[in-house]
């Protein structure tokens, strides 16, 4: 299954950095087929739900942060993204 993670980590400065970093290593662990060419998105290909998913990062973010796992549908449309992108999406969507 492919899933879509998206997050908004809402703390500024140092912080923001850090748990970002943390956050991106995990996924790009946890989940090694990913695709990552918008900032803060990502899609993955695991045969975990999308509660497994959300449950798995939520220590890496703050009660004031957002999170959204959602299921994809094998249906998508895209501009501007390179060959290899591209690629990637037609063969994981």
């Amino acid at each position: 299954m492919s899933y879509m993670i998206g997050y908004d980590l809402n703390r500024e400065g140092e912080n923001y950095s850090k748990k970002d970093a943390a956050l991106r290593k995990h996924i790009k662990e946890k989940y090694p087929t990913y695709w990552a060419h918008l900032d803060s998105t990502f899609i993955t290909v695991t045969d975990l739900s999308a509660k497994e998913i959300r449950d798995d990062l939520l220590p890496f973010v703050d009660d004031n942060d957002e999170l959204l796992v959602a299921k994809l549908s094998g249906e998508g449309a895209w501009h501007g993204f390179n060959e290899s992108g591209g690629k990637w999406l037609k063969s994981n969507l």
